[in-house]
């Protein structure tokens, strides 16, 4: 499928309609493998498309998402349907009465939405290794994770089935599973998207981002659902995350970043590892809280490794709570004045390339440690601080893919989508079509 602003062009021009659009991405969606989708919404999706098709043939500017094919991850409220946050808990829930803001914004523009997709069970993890609907399979190597907790819409685009994606970014769960799926994936500033009617895991960091193929189809859902314009830049003040950021990493990670910036400072965030266990304590405590009530009811209707970390989080006691928020807000201060002397820093997304599902594993200080809790290690700390953060994919055709973090200022987020975009033309960043959707392209 190409890529956004393309299919947007040609609706808009009539060269091809968003109905037909729709029912080729409904055929990709059904023959799905990778474990992506949880529904397929062929109703909606014909009504949306049609009524794209009405204004475009009645004159009418359908938006700048004319007709785009897209799907969330299924914990956005979708009208009529229950919002199941990846839970058979709530599979039977009372339906929405409205879309989530996002959708709406994005409906208001033209997109179809097609799809609710995968995700970890309430968005507590980072592999999308969910019990009830299976484990989502990564569309350059199959046998592999594709991250998580938003690895239904990571996998979905980069399978090329799908235009865009909408995910949920809590401490990594964009950013990861663009990383190993080869895609750009944003967490924005804390609360500069909409979180209405959004299924929540932790509040105190809860973000929604898009999942994307290239940097000028990000920056256009940017200016959909923040309402915000991306202004053209080209002189950036960059540095080079150090220590721990380079201490788990791929070779491949540093020596790009080595050779995008090779005079850059190498900057270290100070207690990096006080921060991320803050950042633990902090996702615990308001997840086992918003799941209290639930596990009280029916703990072993959960899925179980994410059942024993919420019941950890609900022992938690409300002061050692009260501590980590103090740490952060201290922490947040210290951060963006160390930030403000530069518009990109640059760090690994993942640790390492996607790992097995047979083996779901990962080397973190020379020792093995789950992926599904440690894969997030470089994206959690940048969470801690509230900053935006764009994962891009270095370009790697015919090899496992793997991603950077564009760390900025608040509310900063242009100068990261422009710099993507002078990496991108340059060929440093790029999406690399996985070889089972170029071969059905060729077919």
């Amino acid at each position: 499928m190409k890529g956004v602003v393309e299919i947007a062009a040609a609706v808009r021009a009539g060269t091809i309609s968003a109905r037909a659009l729709a029912e080729r991405a409904i055929s990709a969606l059904t023959a799905d493998t990778h474990v992506a989708v949880t529904r397929i919404l062929h109703e909606r999706a014909l009504a949306e498309a049609d009524a794209v098709d009405a204004l475009v043939a009645a004159g009418r500017d359908p938006g700048p998402l004319a007709g785009v094919p897209y799907g969330v991850k299924d914990l956005f409220d979708l009208a009529g349907l229950p919002t199941t946050a990846g839970s058979t808990l709530y599979a039977d829930a009372s339906p929405a009465a409205a879309d989530a803001e996002a959708v709406a914004r994005l409906k208001a523009a033209g997109a179809v939405c097609l799809a609710t997709l995968n995700m970890d069970e309430f968005a507590y993890g980072f592999a999308t290794i969910n019990a009830a609907y299976g484990t989502t399979r990564n569309p350059h190597e199959p046998s592999r994770l594709a991250g998580g907790s938003s690895g239904g819409s990571a996998a979905i685009v980069a399978a090329g089935s799908l235009a865009f994606a909408l995910g949920s970014d809590t401490n990594g769960s964009v950013r990861v599973p663009a990383s190993l799926c080869g895609l750009y994936g944003l967490k924005p500033t804390h609360g500069a998207l909409p979180l209405g009617g959004v299924f929540p895991f932790a509040h105190s960091f809860d973000d929604i981002g898009p999942f994307t193929r290239s940097a000028q189809d990000m920056a256009l859902l940017w200016q959909v659902l923040g309402g915000r314009d991306v202004p053209p830049r080209r002189d950036f003040r960059i540095a080079r995350l150090g220590g721990r950021f380079r201490d788990n990493a791929e070779s491949a990670q540093l020596a790009a970043i080595d050779a995008i910036a090779p005079d850059a400072p190498l900057i270290e965030l100070p207690q990096i590892a006080r921060a991320r266990s803050a950042a633990f304590l902090i996702t615990a405590y308001e997840g086992g809280t918003l799941h209290r009530k639930a596990l009280a009811a029916n703990a072993m209707g959960f899925d179980p490794q994410v059942r024993d970390r919420l019941l950890a989080g609900v022992l938690l006691p409300d002061a050692l709570h009260e501590e980590a928020q103090a740490f952060r807000a201290e922490y947040r201060t210290r951060i963006e004045a160390l930030v403000a002397d530069f518009d990109v820093l640059l760090a690994p997304a993942t640790p390492t390339f996607a790992p097995p599902i047979a083996d779901p594993r990962i080397l973190i200080d020379g020792a093995l440690s789950p992926a599904r809790a440690d894969l997030g290690i470089h994206t959690q700390p940048i969470t801690f601080t509230a900053l935006p953060s764009l994962a891009v994919p270095l370009y790697r055709p015919g090899k496992l893919p793997i991603g950077l973090q564009l760390i900025g200022g608040p509310g900063r987020e242009p100068d990261l989508f422009a710099f993507a975009a002078m990496l991108e033309a340059n060929g440093t960043i790029g999406f690399s079509m996985p070889q089972a959707a170029a071969e059905r392209l060729m077919a």
